[in-house]
């Protein structure tokens, strides 16, 4: 396929792109978690090469643990099941862990406390029968009820009840929307600059880490160990060894999931008015700090972004 000979060519041009900003403080530790395994069939890849090719990139990159959030409902249902078990299958044999997302990828805004707990369990009887298993438990859409103080606090006393962990985000730079986007273009024709969405993937999830870093200082007067979002998708998968490279030449050290859920952010549940999202924006939000957001995570950011620079479409302004 033309896109793997292309991919090559990204290390060259992300040394234009990473010159001049590296952030020079020290402790800038990161590990890497992949949301909603398994994930539909992208545009790019098969189910089969996409695993193959993020397990041995995550090795290049020297990435001996990641964690996969997992749906088991989605499992079952799936006319690619029995590839589903072999993907999972080999992350574990690979040395990466599982943990929940629930079983159907369900948001709490829209269901009660004890539809989502249920959902939670379901997961769980299907995990803990696997290994690589972590207690683990991160909301589908980063959703911890919002403003529903009373069913935020059902659902946590729950969590704690099955001794649970909040599977909490720092970073993200919404791979899932440039994926979107990309499979969108290809299916209606339109010509997808690969090398430039490699460069778009990368800059935007190097930049989001080192703003998490600032946000970090800025709301808790510390670096903690930084949790990237990322997600089983083509983009994420064709373009991680680089932007794992990126991220060693800003001055990152890739860590393990374990490493990163053993940090006392863990320990923290942010009692703003809005919960949901990146536990670092919810915890400034605490404080008034501003800036907390990550610009390119707002959806008309990003996407003016990609069809300037991935489709070269001319945007009026």
């Amino acid at each position: 396929m033309k896109i793997f000979s292309i991919i090559s060519s990204i290390f060259a041009a992300l040394i234009l792109v990473c010159s001049g900003q590296s952030h020079a403080q020290d402790n800038k530790k990161i590990a890497f978690s992949f949301d909603d395994t398994p994930r539909h069939q992208g545009a790019f890849l098969s189910q089969t090469q996409r695993r193959e090719i993020l397990i041995k990139s995550l090795q290049n990159a020297g990435v001996e643990q990641a964690v996969f959030f997992l749906n088991p409902a989605r499992i079952d249902k799936d006319e690619f099941k029995d590839i589903h078990m072999d993907n999972i299958n080999a992350y574990a044999a690979a040395g990466h862990v599982f943990a929940n997302h629930t079983a159907d990828h369900i948001r709490l805004s829209d269901v009660s406390a004890e539809e989502f707990l249920a959902e939670v369990d379901a997961a769980e009887k299907w995990l803990k029968q696997r290994p690589n298993y972590r207690p683990w438990m991160r909301y589908p859409y980063l959703d911890e009820g919002k403003r529903d103080r009373a069913k935020r606090e059902k659902v946590r006393a729950g969590l704690k009840q099955r001794s649970l962990i909040n599977g909490y985000v720092t970073v993200g730079s919404s791979d899932w929307l440039i994926d979107s986007l990309a499979a969108d273009a290809k299916k209606e024709g339109k010509s997808v600059d690969i090398l430039e969405l490699g460069i778009l993937f990368v800059e935007s999830h190097l930049q989001a880490a080192n703003f998490a870093h600032d946000l970090a200082l800025r709301t808790l007067d510390r670096a903690p160990v930084q949790m990237m979002l990322l997600h089983e998708a083509d983009v994420s998968v064709l373009f991680f060894q680089e932007l794992a490279k990126a991220l060693e030449e800003d001055g990152w050290e890739i860590v393990s999931a374990d490493e990163a859920f053993a940090d006392p952010l863990s320990q923290i549940e942010p009692n703003a008015d809005y919960v949901g999202g990146s536990i670092l924006e919810v915890l400034a939000s605490e404080k008034n700090i501003m800036p907390r957001w990550y610009e390119r995570n707002a959806p008309a950011v990003m996407t003016k972004l990609f069809n300037e620079r991935v489709l070269h479409e001319e945007i009026e302004k």
